[in-house]
């Protein structure tokens, strides 16, 4: 166990009482297991797969030789395509996947890699999964222009559907987003500390999407019943466990993450882990370590102190018990589906995100 959680946490000290000793959050077959596991979802959906990546490709090719080849540097990035996968996986669940969920997929992943490359142009960003972002390679301009054509064609994919329910579930994803963003922001600057908002800002700047996909596999399977608000809700819940992982990876980082560990702190983001430590006031020196976490600008002695702080007090186990509590509520949330193959393909996805290494 104890080479499987520093495989998972480089950075982590291993010993008899620190709380990774005995860590029952994370079973260890999940580990072991974890990208078969995600191999094996995707083999459940294969076809769909192809004729999504296809279609993105098609959609994008236009005749300008410079946008095409920024166009295939991005889409050599794929990435695990989780979002469409959802979308996919839910029309099969209350139907079956045909061309507009296709479509839906398709437009929602293009959605999803616009917010990519924008926000490498926002953070200066010069790789992304290990590879040179498109402005460190071209420049900003170039890759905010490419960002507003996956924007379009993510929209032009939605419209195909001629469903107006995907095409405004696209377009208040849009909204909710940029709203989630704009909500991290402010809190970074004005220090709001409640678990109440930071689950409000990653409820919309992270799980909105896979509540948009859940939405848009029902719709395109014709479904619109209380189907829709149960994969929602069980999306919403994913999502949410999606974010709280991704931010665990910044206080000890992974070298197949692609970002630097502790960049969320460095942009005065306090995420789960820590949070959690600066609202317990029964811990030591939990006034300095508050005073310090509000200091404007953090450096790097500020927010090693910080990551050791959560990570000695309990933070990262608190991160780890929410996630196995949304994983608990979601599945709940499927109990009235029949057994079926994208059932369990939705379970093992949650699985997957809560014990995925980057």
């Amino acid at each position: 166990m104890r080479q499987v959680v520093k495989m998972i946490f480089p950075m982590a000290k291993i010993t008899k009482n620190s709380p990774f000793h005995q860590k029952k959050l994370l079973p260890l077959h999940l580990v072991i297991h974890n990208m078969t596991t995600l191999e094996a979802i995707h083999k459940t959906i294969a076809p769909e797969l192809e004729l999504l990546n296809r279609q993105m490709s098609e959609r994008l090719s236009t005749s300008n030789p410079l946008m095409d080849k920024v166009v295939t540097a991005q889409l050599s990035s794929k990435g695990k395509q989780i979002r469409p996968m959802i979308v996919i996986l839910c029309s099969k669940l209350v139907g079956d996947a045909n061309s507009n969920t296709i479509a839906a997929a398709a437009s929602v992943e293009l959605l999803h890699n616009a917010t990519l490359i924008h926000d490498d142009v926002v953070d200066d960003s010069k790789t992304r999964r290990n590879k040179p972002t498109i402005n460190s390679i071209w420049d900003n301009h170039i890759a905010v222009l490419v960002g507003d054509y996956f924007v379009s064609c993510a929209m032009q994919q939605a419209i195909s559907t001629g469903d107006i329910r995907i095409i405004d579930s696209l377009c208040h994803l849009g909204k909710l987003l940029s709203l989630g963003e704009i909500d991290q922001i402010y809190n970074a600057r004005y220090h709001t500390l409640t678990e109440e908002t930071y689950y409000n800002i990653i409820g919309n700047k992270t799980a909105s999407l896979f509540v948009a996909c859940a939405k848009m596999g029902c719709y395109a399977a014709g479904v619109a019943d209380e189907r829709v608000d149960a994969l929602a809700e069980f999306a919403r819940l994913l999502g949410l466990c999606f974010q709280i992982r991704d931010d665990v990876f910044d206080y000890f980082g992974s070298d197949s993450i692609g970002k630097p560990t502790s960049n969320d702190l460095k942009e005065g983001k306090i995420t789960l882990p820590l949070l959690h430590t600066l609202l317990r006031e029964d811990l030591p020196d939990h006034s300095a370590m508050l005073e310090l976490s509000r200091k404007e600008i953090l450096d790097d002695n500020d927010i090693a102190t910080l990551i050791s702080y959560a990570v000695d007090n309990g933070g990262i186990d608190h991160a780890f018990a929410e996630m196995k509590r949304l994983r608990d509520k979601a599945s709940e949330a499927l109990t009235a589906f029949p057994e079926s193959e994208s059932k369990k393909a939705l379970l093992s996805l949650f699985d997957y995100i809560i014990a995925r290494d980057h």
